[in-house]
């Protein structure tokens, strides 16, 4: 999930903070800019769910396509080759249409999205489902990136964005939670391929809504600028130059900057590490939740599929957390003796080791713990939820925290952590049947909630030696300057 602004919506930003065009997104009127912003909203839900619906139909699929789980886990492969294409797509295609605005890149996104949709209903073999699934996958971080430009070219601030942002990821999250829970509510009473063709009505039913209603967020672009003057050929012959001799250094830099950093900046690999790790648990549930529910209660793929709706109420108030103590990052300016009148970047950190501590690390512990059949089942349950607010805090904590530490090579950390979130998608949940299966549900779930403690330790240090680890790294001591020039530009 990229919620950093692109190199060109950054441009605009700034241009819009000096603008008077009644165009300039940042001067629209409040119901304006959350109706373009709640049409990106809907659109990431839609397409985010596509990353587990399909998972509560592994056994009909497995059995039409003779596919075995007995030795692994292969009827995961639909959600790994999503994962793939979510996590190698943005890397070379965010340079190509980065130029576009961001109208135009969320609308033809989201078609070829549509367009990869419809042959899951009508797939005649396993392999067909594997690959469109691929290109569906390397589709959503693209639209998702649009919409996190949106939010960026309509709300001017921090505290104007605190509630999009926490509604970006919330929604990010519990459409990818509930993608189980709405393949489940369809396999109840039609076939799996059904599951498909009802996900290409509903997608393909908002499209007209997205090009009748969306408006064009991106302000007073270059290319914008050679409309207004008539000039179409100039436009298209810019644009096109540009892609041309930009297109190999933009690829470049937007695969290499991600993995320096992460190879060379330690508070990016472990914020990766971390968010990685919180989100592929959302998705190791998509495997585990039915392995225990079916072996303690005796449920099946479908009422196990519904369970999951309590990780969704999970991040929702998880959500509603991050934005009520939002003012902790602000009260932080008070004690700030490095950039003084700045808000301390560690103290968006707060919130991810609450929700680390209590809630991933917590969850998991209750999780496992109650796994006995003797147990109501709402005490699993429960902790399900607590999973559910833990992961939700923990990466808006950190998002908001690489923001803040990095500032401009923040996209190139957020990518990184994206990149790694993505793996850990499509490749950790196939681990679960054989952990859950050698450890038993009990020490399974303990072997992952000590994994996450040792993550939330991580933060502690930051916040203890947060200047330290600043003065290490040429990004961060970059941004500081730029913080401090902000401070004097304003006093000024």
């Amino acid at each position: 999930m990229n919620l950093n602004p692109t190199k060109h919506q950054e441009v605009n930003s700034l241009e819009g903070r000096k603008s008077n065009n009644p165009q300039d997104p940042f001067i629209w009127p409040l119901w304006r800019k959350w109706w373009a912003t709640g049409l990106g909203l809907l659109a990431s839900f839609i397409c985010s769910m596509n990353g587990t619906i399909l998972s509560v139909a592994h056994q009909p699929i497995g059995e039409e396509f003779h596919i075995s789980d007995a030795t692994f886990p292969n009827s995961y492969w639909l959600t790994t080759s999503w994962g793939l294409g979510a996590a190698l797509c943005p890397l070379f295609l965010f340079p190509i249409m980065e130029d576009f605005g961001v109208r135009p890149v969320l609308l033809s996104t989201y078609f070829v999205f549509v367009c990869f949709l419809i042959p899951v209903g009508f797939a005649q073999n396993y392999g067909t489902l594997v690959i469109v699934r691929f290109f569906s996958g390397g589709c959503v971080p693209l639209i998702s990136d649009a919409v996190a430009g949106i939010v960026s070219n309509v709300f001017h601030e921090d505290r104007a964005r605190c509630i999009p942002v926490s509604l970006y990821v919330t929604i990010y999250l519990a459409s990818t939670s509930i993608g189980p829970v709405a393949g489940a509510s369809i396999l109840r009473f039609l076939s799996w391929r059904w599951i498909g063709h009802m996900e290409v009505i509903w997608t393909a039913v908002l499209f007209p809504i997205l090009a009748v209603g969306l408006p064009e967020t991106r302000g007073l672009s270059s290319v914008k600028r050679l409309r207004s003057d008539g000039d179409m050929k100039a436009c298209s012959a810019a644009r096109l130059g540009r892609i041309r001799t930009l297109l190999p250094q933009g690829v470049f830099k937007n695969v290499t900057r991600p993995l320096f950093m992460l190879g060379h900046e330690l508070v990016v690999f472990v914020a990766a590490l971390w968010a990685a790790f919180s989100l592929g648990t959302i998705y190791l549930f998509t495997q585990s939740v039915e392995q225990v529910y079916t072996a303690l209660y005796g449920w099946d793929a479908v009422e196990a599929g519904y369970v999951q709706v309590a990780i969704v109420l999970g991040e929702i108030l998880g959500c509603g957390f991050c934005m009520s103590t939002n003012n902790w990052y602000y009260d932080s300016a008070r004690r700030n003796t490095e950039v003084p009148g700045m808000p301390i970047s560690e103290a968006r950190l707060y919130v991810s080791i609450i929700g680390g501590f209590f809630g991933v690390t917590g969850g998991m512990f209750v999780y496992g713990w109650t796994s006995y059949s003797s147990v109501h089942w709402m005490a699993p349950t429960v902790g399900l939820a607590m999973v559910g607010f833990g992961t939700t805090a923990v990466i808006i904590g950190n998002a908001n925290y690489l923001i803040d530490a990095y500032s401009k090579y923040a996209a190139s950390a957020l990518g990184a952590v994206g990149l790694v979130e993505n793996i850990s998608i499509a490749f950790l949940p196939l681990a679960t049947t054989a952990m859950y299966t050698e450890l038993g549900f009990h020490w399974a779930s303990s072997c992952l909630a000590f994994v996450s403690l040792a993550l939330v330790a991580a933060p502690l240090v930051v916040l203890r030696w947060g200047a330290a680890v600043r003065s290490r790294s040429p990004f961060m001591r970059e941004a500081i300057i730029e913080r401090r020039g902000t401070i004097t530009t304003e006093s000024m």
